[in-house]
């Protein structure tokens, strides 16, 4: 198949095919008229690196999935290294889980401050525009 077909089977673009191609996360072969040609094999590939990215990891974070697909496992997390970035992007959202529940206490404090020090001319329900008056 050519870039454009694989680029509609798998949700992306011919350019992002050819950026995976620069990082070396994609090999192109060429046909006798020079254009890019792809098999299943690399429509597995693209379609491993879109669904990781989705899930949030960097181009550099599919690199372990996409040596176990080219290693001939059938999936891309078969192999020890895929597993460890799992686990390391899993550790990396519990840090930012955490960071934000700290983020959203500092706020609700501040707002029930506010909103102490302003009884009755604050609190709009449903983030509606509100404008409070010094007392």
């Amino acid at each position: 198949m050519r870039i454009g077909e694989l680029a509609e089977r798998t949700g992306t673009t011919t350019r992002a095919l050819r950026f995976y191609e620069s990082l070396g996360l994609l090999a192109a072969r060429r046909s006798a008229n020079g254009y890019r040609a792809y098999d299943e094999h690399d429509l597995r590939l693209v379609t491993e690196i879109v669904g990781l990215r989705a899930a949030g990891l960097s181009l550099d974070e599919t690199r372990p999935f996409v040596a176990c697909l080219r290693a001939g496992h059938t999936s891309g997390d078969d192999c020890l290294d895929s597993i460890e970035v799992y686990r390391r992007k899993l550790a990396e959202v519990d840090t930012l889980i955490d960071r934000l529940a700290e983020v959203r206490a500092d706020l609700a404090g501040k707002l029930g401050r506010a909103l102490a020090r302003h009884p009755g001319t604050c609190g709009v329900p449903d983030h509606e525009e509100s404008r409070c008056s010094p007392s």
